[in-house]
Order: C-alpha cells, then sequence, then structure tokens
C-alpha cells in the first residue's frame, strides 16, 4: 500500500519572469504601490493622474487585477489603517517579489522601446 506524504497548503510561487509580461492594469497598480501603501480608490486615482487619463481602470478590472496580485504574493493587504481613514478602506502594499517583477516589466519595456527606436517607429522629439 502507498502512503502519500502531506504537503502543507500554501501557493506555489513563480520566479518573477514568469510572471512576464505584465498587464498593462498590473503593471500600473505595481507602479502605484511601489513607493506607498495605498488604498483601492486611490490606486485608481494615481493611475488616471500619472498616466493623464490615458489609463483608467474600473474597479472592477482593478479589484480583480489586486486580487491576482495577492494571490501570486506580488502585493499584501494591510491589516492595520489610518485610525481617522474610513473603515471599509483596504489598503495594500507591494510585497519584495513585486517589486522584482516591476523592475523585470521596466527592463521589458526599456527594451521594447530601444527595439521600436531602432526602427525608427518613435516619434521625433520636439
Amino acid at each position: 500500500m502507498m502512503r502519500y506524504i502531506e504537503m502543507p497548503d500554501f501557493p506555489r510561487r513563480r520566479l518573477p519572469q514568469q510572471h512576464l509580461p505584465l498587464t498593462v492594469p498590473v503593471f500600473q497598480i505595481l507602479l502605484s504601490l511601489s513607493d506607498c501603501d495605498l488604498h483601492g480608490y486611490a490606486i485608481i486615482q494615481d493611475i488616471r493622474q500619472r498616466t493623464a487619463g490615458e489609463v483608467s481602470l474600473t474597479a472592477s478590472t482593478l479589484y480583480a487585477a489586486i486580487k491576482r496580485l495577492l494571490d501570486a504574493g506580488l502585493i499584501d493587504e494591510l491589516e492595520a489603517r489610518p485610525s481617522d481613514d474610513d473603515p471599509r478602506r483596504r489598503y495594500y502594499r507591494i510585497q519584495p517579489a513585486g517589486l522584482d517583477v516591476a523592475r523585470l516589466e521596466s527592463a521589458r519595456l526599456e527594451r521594447a522601446v530601444k527595439m521600436a527606436r531602432q526602427k525608427r517607429l518613435t516619434p521625433k522629439k520636439a
């Protein structure tokens, strides 16, 4: 009779490069969280402001992406919230693995822009 060893119940973590390429919403969320903890609506506002409205996330798109980021261990939901803040707000913090993934995606995009420049596909500077 075969015996099976029970394994601990934890999600499998992928290597940072295995998350690439990132979708625009996921990359923008990681950028928003790269230097401060934010709640969902603040993430939406930050992305809209930083991209001059070029990227505008709906709440459903944001929270679906946040769920994937949480499941992947790239961000965490914070337990503690500012005492004067709305208790319904959930705050998120990027994890070291999330920073690694964001850096790799930035480098990937930089290489793509370099290739576009070599092919003279980028706009001329004014």
